[in-house]
């Protein structure tokens, strides 16, 4: 039985991780898929602002530093993300930055409607949601500072 529970456990472990990657798989492509140099030269932006669009993209370089900041709420990589984008562009330039690559629409609302596309979006979603109403979550700083 001991080792039936131990078995379950890793399985659903994994399982978790697995639905957990995806959300970074997503996060790593909303850097990969923008050519930021064309970004800077359409928009016209300053040295600063490259600098601060370099760092964000540079801020979660591999899976184990995205995930000790998102591991308990993965969702809210995109809201961060993407907020911070708007600071740093400006509200005009954000918006021809909307038009260019997300056709217009919220990029949180693009990732979140290719994310329910996913059924271990769904499933890890859910987990979260059970452990979260038992207490079962790590708290972390929402205000700003080093992540």
């Amino acid at each position: 039985m001991k080792k039936l529970m131990t078995m379950m456990m890793l399985v659903f472990g994994l399982g978790l991780s697995s639905s957990q990657s995806i959300y970074y798989e997503a996060y790593r492509s909303s850097i990969n898929d923008v050519n930021w140099q064309t970004v800077i030269a359409d928009l016209l932006l300053s040295n600063t602002q490259k600098d601060q669009l370099f760092s964000l993209n540079n801020r979660y370089t591999d899976y184990d530093s995205w995930n000790h900041y998102y591991g308990t709420n993965p969702d809210r990589w995109r809201t961060d993300r993407y907020s911070e984008i708007e600071r740093i562009l400006g509200a005009d330039n954000y918006v021809k930055f909307k038009n260019k690559y997300y056709k217009g629409q919220n990029p949180v609302a693009y990732y979140n409607r290719n994310k329910n596309n996913e059924k271990s979006y769904k499933s890890y979603k859910k987990y979260y949601k059970k452990q979260s109403k038992k207490g079962n979550h790590k708290g972390h700083s929402h205000g700003k500072g080093k992540h």
